[in-house]
């Protein structure tokens, strides 16, 4: 996990700096998009505003999808699970404060239902099945998990999972736990809009940039071209 972490932070700076290019990369390969149901069970709410948070390896691919889905009006990378005072990247990266990389998505639900972002998350944003590990990381930061804000996200997230293995929608059980919501701390600002101000990382390239792809590819109707970036609101 220490050798995976420095790797990658030698590599963020690098990218910061503008030292690496498109194509130099060491290739994991990027998971497969996944074609599921929607869910069966949604919510209706007149509410012009919703929060939620999604869990589901590295932060900057899970941000990247859902800043690209339309009714989606802010995505912030950040944690969620553990403390306020370990809430921060190198600390959260050594595996043991109860912290998973996280996405706080806001969202019109007359626009987007959180049952509909639950489909682009288990089929799209990453894979389900995988334990504590996503692509090229591993450890408990990286696991798949919700944070439901209240009682009706409960509800939809659990009865999809249990009608998405009922289906044996994946080769895999889910593995993703719905975690008690304790408060999120969003990440620092050099990890806000990654995907987007770093299209070349190799990183991203490899394990991020089909995730955008196969959401264009899967739900043109719910892909928006134009990223809602947390930059340009601050």
């Amino acid at each position: 996990m220490k050798t995976l972490f420095t790797w990658r932070r030698a590599l963020l700076g690098l990218a910061v700096a503008g030292v690496i290019g498109h194509g130099s990369a060491v290739s994991f390969g990027a998971e497969d998009a996944v074609i599921i149901p929607p869910p069966s069970l949604d919510g209706t709410t007149q509410a012009h505003s919703e929060t939620a948070v999604f869990a589901g390896g590295c932060f900057w691919g899970v941000q990247g999808v859902f800043q690209h889905v339309k009714g989606v009006t802010k995505a912030v990378s950040g944690y969620a699970g553990g403390a306020a005072n370990t809430a921060q990247y190198e600390r959260v990266s050594e595996g043991d404060t109860g912290h998973a990389e996280s996405v706080e998505v806001t969202f019109d639900p007359r626009q987007v239902s959180y049952g509909t972002l639950l489909q682009i998350y288990f089929s799209v944003a990453h894979n389900p099945t995988e334990l504590n590990r996503q692509g090229p990381d591993s450890g408990t930061q990286y696991r798949s998990a919700l944070f439901p804000g209240n009682s009706e996200q409960q509800r939809i997230a659990q009865a999809y999972i249990a009608q998405l293995d009922a289906a044996h929608s994946f080769n895999k059980p889910i593995v993703t736990k719905l975690e008690t919501y304790n408060g999120f701390y969003p990440a620092e600002e050099e990890h806000q809009d990654f995907l987007t101000e770093h299209p070349t990382y190799p990183y991203i390239v490899i394990n991020d940039l089909p995730k955008v792809a196969q959401l264009k590819q899967l739900y043109p109707n719910r892909y928006q071209e134009k990223p809602v970036l947390v930059k340009a609101g601050m």
